[in-house]
């Protein structure tokens, strides 16, 4: 009964956390955030504001994952905090792991989903982020990637201006960085997985003992 039970025990430390932890990417981002509205209707990089960003990604295999961040920045422009989050399906066009070593692995991606978001003159919003990037394997379990994506948000009070009117009280423009306001990240990041062995489970430690006892 007692080996049945170290066998259960130690099938579920096989299983559960080390398979999380193989198909897990572990990252931090560096970047900038900026905004595109009625301050800003055309320029993708005006007056870039320092973000970082932390992010857990499961893969299910070579080529799709899910991801959940949460990303912090400053907009510069605006003299305001931003605070996100998101989680978004990848897409790899090749396959990519940091587990192979002695090969390089790289990919294109591409991503989208959906964000809970935050800033000090706009309150709470929900924004839908899209965005593109790079990925490649640089040691056994890291990664550099580099993203470029955008977010369409569902207010137009980033800035604080909304609803403009002219003196007959038409909108003076009703483009799509007027309806409602945009938002960029551009960041770097290293990725890693935290991944123990089967034997740094307690399981196996104890039917090791159990076995130097019957040999005795």
């Amino acid at each position: 009964m007692m080996k049945r039970c170290l066998m259960i025990i130690a099938l579920a430390c096989a299983l559960t956390p080390v398979m999380a932890q193989r198909s897990a990417d572990y990252g931090v981002s560096a970047g900038v955030v900026t905004y595109l509205g009625e301050q800003n209707p055309l320029s993708a990089f005006f007056k870039p504001g320092p973000a970082v960003q932390l992010f857990y990604r499961y893969n299910f295999n070579p080529r799709q994952a899910v991801r959940a961040n949460l990303l912090g920045g400053y907009m510069t422009p605006l003299n305001s905090f931003l605070g996100e989050l998101g989680a978004t399906y990848e897409f790899n066009f090749f396959p990519y792991s940091t587990f192979r070593s002695r090969h390089i692995d790289y990919t294109p991606y591409i991503a989208g989903g959906a964000a809970f978001s935050m800033m000090s003159q706009a309150g709470p919003f929900l924004s839908v982020p899209f965005s593109a990037g790079f990925k490649v394997n640089v040691a056994n379990q890291v990664g550099v990637e580099i993203e470029y994506g955008f977010r369409k948000t569902f207010t137009d009070k980033l800035d604080g201006q909304f609803d403009i009117t002219n003196s007959g009280d038409e909108p003076v423009d009703r483009t799509w960085t007027h309806n409602n306001d945009w938002y960029s990240f551009l960041g770097v990041s290293v990725t890693w997985k935290i991944y123990s062995k089967l034997a740094g489970c307690p399981a196996f430690a104890e039917m090791g003992k159990d076995k130097t006892r019957k040999r005795r």
